[in-house]
């Protein structure tokens, strides 16, 4: 197994919509392994695709850690192949997020809290299950990526004004991070 560099925000790819795969897609079971010891390296709860340069509608989720807030998270460990939300409901609510793609940064993003998802396991069985409270935020995070869409497109535009200079020293690497990233404003 091998730690990926996380791509920065501000990689063209974060913003593209991913494509589904099937069984046939090479080197899906290193993948998968290379993103859990990315992720785990990081010190994530989620990883898409996306966030290591592949274009694919594929993400991970070990949401233990919040396992102390929400019990029910003991051993929520999943691979989520071609997902597709099918329902979100219920008051949506407030929940300080990060993520991999934006070190240090961390903001209060409203989500609803219930969802019905569709999605494949790593051997392409399929689910259709249904997710409340933070599991259910994770994966929205997770499937967000897949869909090209970033915690940042989720801030109003004052929030994002803002941030601007923030964002910036992300995308040029103008940050402290303890894992691999690839930035795509660096100066070489």
């Amino acid at each position: 197994m091998s730690v990926l560099p996380i791509l920065a925000y501000g990689d063209p790819l974060l913003k593209t919509k991913a494509k589904p795969i099937d069984k046939s897609y090479p080197g899906l079971a290193t993948l998968i392994d290379d993103m859990w010891e990315t992720m785990y390296r990081a010190q994530g709860v989620g990883l898409a695709a996306p966030q290591v340069g592949k274009s694919i509608r594929l993400f991970i989720i070990d949401a233990s850690p919040f396992a102390d807030d929400e019990p029910t998270l003991v051993g929520f460990k999943k691979v989520f192949i071609n997902a597709e939300i099918l329902e979100q409901t219920g008051k949506p609510w407030f929940f300080n997020e990060g993520c991999l793609s934006f070190p240090e940064l961390r903001e209060d993003i409203q989500r609803k809290p219930n969802i019905r998802i569709k999605y494949q396991d790593e051997l392409f069985n399929d689910f259709e299950e249904e997710y409340s409270g933070l599991a259910a935020r994770i994966i929205l995070h997770e499937y967000d990526h897949t869909e090209g869409i970033l915690m940042t497109d989720h801030f109003p535009q004052l929030k994002r004004t803002l941030l601007k200079r923030k964002l910036t020293s992300i995308s040029k690497g103008m940050i402290s991070v303890n894992y691999p990233m690839r930035f795509p404003a660096k100066k070489r």
